[in-house]
């Protein structure tokens, strides 16, 4: 049975009516909205065809048709055209995530903001894996009498800053020299390679002037590195689903909260997804609790060669032409914002 021309202009027609309403989408509606220059019943004849092709699914409790995963699947390949940002929807993208570009965290977990915002699903942004991520500075700001704070930045940009209590009193020449030799003996290593160096070694010369802080910041030094090499993952708009048709049935609802909830391990589903922009729809996806929802990824470079996932999530009922288009703009602002800021710290 061939998926002749007539077949497609229906099957697309009917997809983009439900995917519209959430109705299921009966012959009548078809002749009537769209001019698609047959009968009502050749209609019927040729839903019933693509009903046994398996790109049409029949809900008991209606008469009317909704499209499978392979509909959809067929649409994102082939049927899909991408929606054109307007100027003005670019405009509030990039000037809504150029508004603080000060700290890389912030302005990743601003696109999760916005990516929700604009596509009313649930959001999320990945930072990047960061095992090969060099060191630039580090620097220890007094706070008071016995705090000072640990502050380790990136070549990506990111930005880690750590309170710490100090043990014994310091100087702020003691402070500065430590910052100084730190950043000697670190910039330019990757946080990995950071973690293996002999630290002793590396003070010997000043160790002696700074025995006391020295013992005090450098475990917590290690421990920050540590923690900087872990994939940070930021959602947004998780409420959103409660005003989606399909996640009316609370069942529904529930297991799609219990899925993000889990955020480990939807943090690994990402990381294994590969690059570019990736649609998997329904069943495509391997989870059991993702089995009615379509996962939407880009990904985004800073200096070509870190890379994080930004995406959304929701019903396989998604506005793929305008889910996508509002993606990509986002990811490639998000390509500009890191080539901008990209060494513009003053070294220290």
């Amino acid at each position: 049975m061939d998926l002749n021309e007539r077949k497609l202009r229906i099957l697309q027609a009917i997809i983009g009516d439900f995917i519209r309403t959430g109705e299921p989408v009966g012959s009548r509606t078809l002749s009537k909205k769209y001019e698609l220059g047959v009968s009502p019943a050749t209609i019927r004849n040729e839903m019933s065809d693509l009903e046994d092709m398996g790109f049409l699914t029949h809900p008991h409790t209606s008469a009317g048709r909704v499209p499978s995963d392979k509909a959809y699947r067929l649409y994102v390949n082939e049927l899909m055209r991408k929606k054109e940002l307007t100027i003005e929807e670019k405009q509030v993208i990039s000037d809504k995530l150029h508004s603080d570009i000060s700290e890389f965290e912030k302005t990743i977990e601003h696109a999760a903001s916005l990516l929700s915002e604009i596509t009313n699903l649930t959001s999320f942004a990945m930072t990047p894996k960061t095992d090969e991520d060099m060191l630039r500075f580090i620097n220890i700001l007094p706070v008071d009498s016995s705090t000072v704070v640990l502050m380790i930045v990136a070549e990506s940009g990111k930005v880690s800053n750590t309170a710490l209590k100090l043990k014994a009193p310091y100087t702020k020449e003691n402070l500065e020299l430590l910052s100084k030799s730190m950043t000697y003996n670190f910039r330019g290593k990757t946080i990995s390679e950071a973690l293996t160096v002999d630290i002793i070694k590396c003070f010997e010369t000043d160790l002696e002037a700074m025995e006391t802080l020295a013992e005090n910041i450098m475990p917590n030094f290690m421990r920050t590195l540590e923690k900087m090499l872990n994939v940070n993952l930021y959602m947004d708009g998780l409420t959103n689903i409660f005003s989606i048709p399909e996640y009316n049935d609370i069942d529904k609802a529930k297991m799609f909260l219990e899925l993000l909830d889990k955020k480990e391990d939807f943090t690994r589903k990402l990381i294994n997804r590969e690059n570019g922009v990736i649609i998997t729809i329904g069943n495509e996806n391997a989870d059991d609790m993702m089995q009615d929802c379509s996962l939407i990824t880009a990904t985004y470079h800073i200096d070509g060669k870190l890379v994080g996932k930004i995406g959304v999530i929701g019903p396989t009922r998604m506005k793929y032409d305008e889910v996508t288009s509002v993606i990509e703009y986002v990811t490639e602002n998000l390509n500009n914002t890191f080539k901008l800021t990209g060494g513009n710290e003053d070294d220290e």
